[in-house]
């Protein structure tokens, strides 16, 4: 029987769309819009000026005194602009650069059998952060005070229509596999295993034969049930381990630690090539999309531009929606002029037939939504609260542990706006004093 945990739901994938697209490398539009908030914490502090020559891999913003991450150029170019842009979540200060074309890079030397504490201060300096959306940054992460018995990499891409991740696991097993062993001699975990929906059985067995034939020990890459959220961290531990992580506490507290595909890929860039975080692979995809691709794009690549470079629009399936990442956790934007970051993992358009324009109706109090969530949660008093403004017996019911996934609301018959509910409760709370 396959590895899962309780709750979760099954959407339809739609991976097909790019699931056999192999990774092909975006070159770098005229003009790249970088964000200084690529991260969880707060935004890089501009280390340039308007009138700038810089060359790819050069810091452009310099991270700042708490939780904080640093931002590298994409380009070789001039800073033509510090200014406010909007991104998924917000505003804030981006560098505008003028690609030259050139290919100068301020690479950093290959680190040789690098110690812990090297290759920790090494993620640091190249600012690398959790990339399957959650932007922590790393360093912190893997260098915790912990004892780690178990390193878990999160390979399950569980949220439809993402297939980079799937790529990378297929086209550079040996890079991924080297980033995994750094990230666990950093963290002095004792086995490390990679968690892969059962959908991707070429995925699992390209890293099992890898392991295989260097003799790789307390090592595995493990089938888990393809369901949704399996990717999320505490239901990826409780499917590899059995271990239940407490609400409110930290898996390392537990001896496990989690990172993502995509990090520890980059993880090996910056320890063994000395690659700065300035690019990542993507998926550009959906039904209003003409070539969905999974691309290497460099930060500050506008959607737009990206999907130019994706034959551009179906104008026989004229986009209804345009989402950052995935259509389960992803957020509806309304301009292609955002740009792509280190936590950017999907472009997706999605066309007639692919968005439900269904209206909320009043909850039937069938519980559905409370079977499915995988945190044990009950989302419709969530809701109800929220609604009825009394945002504070949310909080009484869970509110914070609520991981957004939107299980319930794909669930849940009445079509209720769930998520937007317990977001708005959330936003109501921040930093309430108890």
């Amino acid at each position: 029987m396959l590895r899962t945990f309780s709750g979760g739901v099954h959407p339809h994938g739609n991976k097909a769309l790019s699931r056999d697209m192999n990774i092909e490398i975006m070159p770098t539009p005229p003009i790249v819009y970088i964000p200084l908030a690529q991260h969880a914490g707060e935004p890089a502090v501009p280390a340039v000026k308007v009138g700038d020559e810089v060359v790819k891999g050069q810091l452009i913003g310099a991270a700042a005194p708490k939780n904080s991450c640093n931002v590298f150029s994409s380009c070789c170019g001039k800073i033509k602009a510090i200014e406010n842009r909007v991104l998924p979540n917000g505003m804030c200060q981006h560098i505008v650069i003028e690609n030259n074309g050139k290919k100068d890079n301020a690479h950093l030397p290959p680190l040789k059998d690098p110690t812990p504490a090297e290759i920790i201060k090494r993620v640091a300096d190249c600012g690398i952060v959790g990339m399957g959306g959650a932007g922590f940054p790393t360093a912190p992460k893997i260098g915790a005070k912990a004892v780690i018995e178990e390193l878990l990499v999160n390979g399950a891409e569980c949220e439809p229509y993402i297939t980079c991740d799937y790529r990378i696991m297929k086209e550079y097993t040996e890079k991924l596999l080297g980033g995994i062993l750094l990230v666990q001699k950093a963290a002095d975990a004792k086995r490390v295993l990679i968690g892969i929906e059962d959908n991707k059985p070429d995925a699992v067995a390209a890293i099992n034969a890898f392991i295989a034939q260097n003799k790789l020990e307390n090592i595995a890459a493990v089938a888990i049930k393809t369901k949704y959220p399996q990717g999320s961290d505490r239901q990826l531990i409780y499917a590899l381990t059995g271990k239940k992580i407490p609400k409110g506490s930290r898996s390392t507290s537990y001896g496990v630690l989690v990172t993502n595909v995509h990090t520890a890929f980059s993880v090996y860039l910056a320890v063994n090539e000395g690659v700065q975080s300035y690019a990542r692979v993507i998926t550009v995809t959906g039904g209003s999309v003409k070539q969905p691709k999974n691309l290497l794009v460099s930060t500050g690549t506008t959607f737009r531009d990206a999907v130019h470079f994706c034959g551009g629009i179906n104008e026989e399936n004229p986009p209804q929606k345009l989402v950052s990442g995935g259509p389960m956790m992803g957020t509806a934007v309304y301009t292609g002029d955002i740009a792509v970051t280190k936590t950017t993992s999907c472009i997706l358009l999605m066309g007639a037939g692919e968005v439900d324009y269904h209206k909320e109706s009043a909850c039937i109090n069938c519980g559905k939504c409370a079977r499915v969530c995988p945190m044990n949660l009950m989302p419709m008093n969530l809701d109800a609260y929220s609604q009825a403004g009394m945002y504070h017996e949310a909080e009484k019911w869970g509110l914070k542990y609520c991981i957004e996934c939107g299980s319930c609301a794909f669930i849940c018959p009445a079509k209720r706006c769930l998520v937007q509910s317990i977001l708005l409760a959330k936003s109501k709370t921040k930093g309430r004093k108890e």
